[in-house]
């Protein structure tokens, strides 16, 4: 393998499930980090802001920070500042409040009635906005709030969605995500989701900014072949998908394309990179 200069690493169920870390993947980030390799944490998860990921994962033994994270709000707040500047916008997301993340976007806050408004405005529950996001799912989408969005498409409102994502693996096994249900917004509204986080490429392009590195110079590991690999490798960059998480050996047979390389675990990527004098069990 040519010298890589970064790695891209997608979080969950790479380097954890749940949370949990996986074998061999803390030793693993910290053996890339003494190489001195450039590395970003790349994620969709949309249940946690970055400084809550970076407190549980520097808890579990990674070495990270905030600045090495890049999730999709933090990608979502960019691209509505380019594309919709000062749009009232409709979150639909669940897990805690990522709202910090999603710098000088112009969020509604549901009040608990049903009813959007805006901080410091009155409006009822048919107040228009000019942005549906989506975001992750959880009990959060359930009728009530899929409805509403809805509702607010057939007025008119853009739907922008953090990823596409179907499902995520937890120690429960898989679970629905929201890409399940924008596929059924997609086709009652009539409206073609834009999509912020992986695998569109100005998630890949941001990323390879964040760490100042071309694209043939880093390398994306992921268990998602098509939102986190066969994208990343579309991008320019160097793809690795893992055999964990959600990786399934069906989807990799179906997949439309082939990773550049496959691995047992993240806990194998060290010597895929030839550091260190372990033998790694990537399929070139």
């Amino acid at each position: 393998m040519a010298e890589k200069r970064a790695v891209l690493v997608d979080i969950d169920g790479v380097l954890t499930v749940s949370w949990k870390p996986l074998p061999g993947a803390v030793e693993a980030l910290r053996e890339i980090r003494r190489a001195g390799l450039g590395v970003a944490l790349v994620t969709n998860t949309t249940s946690r802001t970055r400084a809550s990921i970076a407190g549980v994962l520097t808890g579990a033994g990674f070495p990270v920070t905030a600045d090495d994270i890049l999730t999709a709000p933090t990608v979502t707040a960019a691209y509505l500042a380019r594309h919709c500047p000062g749009a009232r916008c409709a979150l639909l997301n669940s897990g805690d409040d990522i709202r910090e993340d999603l710098t000088g976007v112009r969020l509604t806050v549901d009040d608990g009635t049903g009813s959007d408004m805006a901080s410091g405005e009155d409006a009822d529950a048919d107040v228009d906005v000019d942005v549906v996001i989506v975001g992750g799912a959880g009990p959060g989408f359930d009728y009530v709030a899929l409805n509403r969005a809805f509702g607010q498409l057939q007025r008119g409102a853009r739907l922008v969605a953090m990823h596409r994502n179907l499902y995520w693996r937890t120690d429960e096994g898989l679970q629905l995500d929201s890409g399940a249900f924008l596929v059924g917004l997609e086709r009652a509204a009539r409206r073609e989701a834009e999509i912020t986080g992986k695998p569109s490429a100005a998630f890949f392009e941001a990323a390879l900014a964040h760490l100042g590195v071309a694209a043939g110079d880093a390398l994306m590991v992921g268990d998602d072949i098509e939102s986190d690999v066969l994208a990343a490798q579309r991008a320019g960059i160097g793809g690795v998908l893992v055999r964990t998480g959600k990786y399934l050996p069906e989807t990799h047979r179906a997949a439309s394309g082939s990773p550049d390389h496959v691995v047992d675990s993240f806990a194998d990527l060290p010597a895929l990179l030839g550091l260190g004098e372990g033998t790694s069990s990537a399929q070139q």
